[in-house]
Formats: structure tokens, C-alpha cells, sequence
């Protein structure tokens, strides 16, 4: 064949494609390396911020359950910035009838924390031969895998007094960051949310975008407002059954009992507990000690197992486990804060979520 016949029939050459985009990631293990880093940076920021972040969130959080009565009183007429204040005003008064009806009968039960003391101390007697049975244990295990009983233990010489002046400044400043916060995310809320759906672009992503921020308003707000008239609910139940046991300032414990339902899990616990020493500072026998944290568990029972579920209905039903992990995450990363936030933080990811992967729902 000749040399023009052979460049005519010659191969093709292979052409090589190369990604021209900035980041091509093909690996699982890097992509999960890359992602488990962010997660990690992002964890440290929040962390770190946590003094001005927490405020501003809680803000965020509370200003979704005032916000669709702001603009009612502005559909009416009135201006977002009279609205707005009130809607803070509405909330510092709230906030200060609870403190005020906690404050009187809460200064009586402290003073009997010695009595609720020695008396757990003298129920404590009885269990004497187990604990020594538990001591005798531990100083055999020690000894079998050969570790000294000695223990150190350092004491913090940092008095209350001046924690309190380390923290007080820093705590005022917190408050004063909340409010103002609140103020102007019930202000500038709607304006807020218009400016990002109209800087998202194409169309598609403007409409998800907006599509999303009716959900999350839609589910925050109806989650606080179910889960306060079910906590008020609560709050009432518990004041009546204790009231009708004899149990002393029986509307301070509902009260409380509402407040920490709010912290899912972790309240309900800590008001077991608080019911327990009032059990022993009331009672004389184990029935007398168990009598008032177990009729709480019981109404606790049903508004969980019943009522709750009932309010929210199916749409806002979430993974247990996973609602627990939030709150067990927030909790140990700012605190009270965190367990107030939780559970309306997991509501938001997961409506972000489902718009994100089923855009046929929408």
C-alpha cells in the first residue's frame, strides 16, 4: 500500500479528556477525608464563637415561634419596627413572670436542701453492706491488675465570687445580644428572606430557595407552638397531681416541668431527679420518697408516648436516636443553649434535606 493509501487507512488517534474543573474528586476515602475535616473546622468555629454564635442563634430560634404574629400586627396596619418591639417586649414579660414565679417558692426549697441531704444520707445507711460489697470489689480489681488505690485531687482555688465577676459581664452581654437579635430578625425577617431567594440564581434554584424558607418557618414555628401548648399542658397535669398528693408548691414543680420538657430526653431526666429529693424531703418511707417522681414519669409517659405525637403529627415525626444524638451534641457544645436549639436545628437540615433530594415533592 502506498504511503498516501497508508495516511488515508492510518488509526484514528486517541483523544485523552482532561476535567477542566477546579476540584475533580473521584476517591470516596478523600471525599470523606475532605468532608470529615470541615465538619471538624466547622465544630471548632462553633466552639470558639459559641459567646456571640449561641445568643444569635437562640434568637433566630425564638423569633420563628414571634415572627408569624409580627406580621399579623402588620397586616393591620402597624409598623414591623412597633411590632417587632413588641413582639420582645411580649417575651421580656413572659420571661420575668416565670422567673417571678419561681423565685418565691424555689428561695423556700433551697433551705431545705440540709434536710433533703440528711435524709438521703440516713436512706443511704441501709445501703451500707452493698456499697462496702462494691469497695471490697474495686480494691480486688485493683489489685489484680496491679494499680494503686492512691488518688490525687487537685482543688480549684478559684473562689465563687469570682467566678461570678468573671462571668456576670459576660452573661449581661450575652442577654443584651439576644434581644437586640430578636429585634431585628422579626424586623428584617421578610426582608431578609426576599433579598436571598432574589440573589439565588437560575430561577430553579430561586424557587427551592424560597420553597425552603417557607418549610423551615412553617415547621419551626408550628414545632414551638405545638411543643409550647403541650408543655403548658404538661405544666398543669403535673401542678394538679402533685397538688392532689400533698406534695408542697406543687405549681412551682409544673412550671419547671413544662420548662424542661422543651430539652427533650435530658429535662424529663433532670426532673426525676428533682422529684426524688422532694420525695425525700416529704416522706418518711420508699413508697413516700417514689410517690411524686413516679406520677410524674407516668404523666410524662403520656405526653410522649400520646399527646406529643398527636400535636405534631406524622410530618414532624423524627429518628429518636438521631433527636437524641442532636441533643447530646448541642448540650455538650453550648450548653442549655444548645438543648433549647437542637431540636429546631434538626428540623431545619432535614427540610433542607428533602428539598435537596426530592425535588418532585415540591
Amino acid at each position: 500500500m502506498t504511503g498516501p493509501d497508508m495516511a488515508h487507512h492510518a488509526p484514528p488517534k486517541a483523544h485523552v479528556s482532561v476535567s477542566t474543573s477546579p476540584i475533580a474528586i473521584a476517591d470516596p476515602a478523600t471525599r470523606m477525608s475532605l468532608v470529615t475535616l470541615a465538619c471538624l473546622a466547622l465544630v471548632f468555629a462553633l466552639d470558639v464563637g459559641k459567646v456571640i454564635l449561641a445568643p444569635v442563634c437562640l434568637s433566630i430560634v425564638v423569633g420563628s415561634l414571634f415572627g408569624p404574629a409580627a406580621d399579623r400586627l402588620g397586616r393591620l396596619g402597624i409598623p414591623s419596627w412597633v411590632s417587632a418591639a413588641l413582639m420582645v417586649v411580649l417575651f421580656i414579660l413572659l420571661i420575668t413572670t416565670a422567673g417571678a414565679a419561681f423565685m418565691v417558692p424555689l428561695s423556700d426549697w433551697l433551705d431545705k436542701l440540709p434536710l433533703i441531704w440528711a435524709k438521703l444520707q440516713s436512706q443511704l445507711v441501709s445501703w451500707q453492706g452493698l456499697f462496702a460489697s462494691i469497695s471490697s470489689l474495686q480494691e480486688e480489681l485493683r489489685n489484680a491488675m496491679g494499680q494503686s488505690g492512691n488518688m490525687q485531687v487537685s482543688v480549684d482555688e478559684t473562689s465563687p465570687v469570682e467566678s461570678v465577676f468573671y462571668f456576670a459581664p459576660t452573661f449581661m452581654a450575652q442577654i443584651i445580644l439576644f434581644l437586640a437579635s430578636l429585634y431585628f430578625f422579626v424586623l428584617t425577617r421578610p426582608r431578609v428572606f426576599r433579598s436571598t431567594v432574589d440573589w439565588s440564581t437560575p430561577a430553579t434554584k430561586r424557587y427551592r430557595m424560597a420553597i425552603a424558607f417557607q418549610r423551615i418557618e412553617k415547621r419551626l414555628s408550628t414545632y414551638l407552638l405545638s411543643i409550647t401548648c403541650v408543655n403548658v399542658g404538661l405544666a398543669a397535669a403535673v401542678s394538679a397531681a402533685l397538688w392532689l398528693i400533698g406534695v408542697p408548691s406543687p405549681i412551682l414543680w409544673g412550671v419547671l416541668a413544662g420548662v424542661l420538657n422543651y430539652v427533650i430526653y435530658i429535662g424529663p431526666a433532670i426532673m426525676v431527679l428533682i422529684m426524688t429529693g422532694v420525695g425525700l424531703s416529704i416522706g418518711n418511707s420508699i413508697p413516700e420518697i417514689l410517690l411524686p417522681p413516679l406520677v410524674y414519669l407516668l404523666l410524662n409517659l403520656f405526653e410522649a408516648q400520646f399527646v406529643t405525637p398527636t400535636v405534631l403529627g406524622r410530618t414532624m415525626t423524627l429518628n429518636p436516636f438521631l433527636v437524641f444524638l442532636t441533643i447530646a451534641f448541642w448540650i455538650w457544645l453550648w450548653g442549655p443553649i444548645g438543648g433549647f436549639i437542637a431540636v429546631p436545628a434538626l428540623l431545619a437540615g432535614v427540610t433542607l434535606y428533602e428539598i435537596s433530594n426530592h425535588p418532585s415533592d415540591l
